[in-house]
């Protein structure tokens, strides 16, 4: 009797894990697209002009999604707009489905770390200068093309650097003008210029989270809507 009440329960939760407290299916399984993996991470915000929303992620075991954890966030002070058609400069979050390429920080990386992580040194830039050769790229040091006012020094942000996951944004095959320098960090002092940042202690966790092997990527949207996150 008591094996059977025990049965029954670990049933409902993991139906609960499943498909959500009021019987939905968890947000993974309604998007359009979620990079392949059997790990994600979304990002969703209420609408289009917010500047906070929920970053969660989660792991797919046996075909299914599992919300592996969650934390308020923040995205860029003008909110949200669309990444194939963003513009520099508008301190705005990029909507869409990227892949994460690489791990960085000031701080040393987070016991149990398996992704590739960079360590920021004094000589570490990000080069966001349209003109550069290294445009949205990481440089060390800054190469003559990329005029340091058009560069984030990445040591200038120490508690928002700590700790980053880069965020293919405009990366592979970088559009000028478009956008540069998007990342998962650590929270500063309130909106970002577009990245999606996270409490220091939840950045941690989602670095011991994330495998490179299971291939994570990020879905960045709103709840429903033109921007809505299951659009991607």
């Amino acid at each position: 009797m008591l094996r059977t009440a025990f049965l029954a329960a670990s049933l409902i939760v993991t139906s609960l894990l499943v498909q959500g407290p009021h019987g939905d299916p968890p947000l993974p399984a309604l998007l359009a697209d979620t990079g392949g993996g059997s790990q994600l991470i979304t990002a969703v915000a209420p609408a289009p002009g917010s500047t906070t929303g929920r970053l969660t992620w989660w792991d797919r075991w046996a075909g299914r999604w599992y919300e592996a954890g969650s934390a308020p966030a923040r995205f860029g002070a003008n909110g949200l707009t669309e990444g194939g058609t963003r513009t520099q400069g508008t301190n705005t979050t990029p909507a869409g489905l990227y892949a994460l390429p690489y791990a960085f920080g000031i701080a040393h990386a987070p016991a149990g770390t398996a992704y590739r992580y960079r360590r920021v040194t004094p000589d570490s830039w990000w080069c966001q200068d349209n003109g550069s050769e290294s445009y949205n790229r990481w440089v060390e040091p800054l190469p003559a093309d990329c005029a340091p006012g058009e560069a984030e020094h990445l040591t200038t942000y120490a508690k928002q650097y700590a700790h980053a996951l880069v965020i293919a944004f405009n990366y592979e095959h970088p559009v000028r003008g478009r956008g540069a320098g998007i990342f998962l960090h650590v929270n500063g002092k309130g909106a970002t210029a577009g990245c999606v940042s996270v409490p220091e202690d939840a950045m941690r966790a989602v670095l011991r989270w994330a495998n490179p092997r299971r291939s994570p990527h990020i879905a960045i949207g709103t709840e429903s809507g033109r921007l809505a996150v299951t659009r991607y």
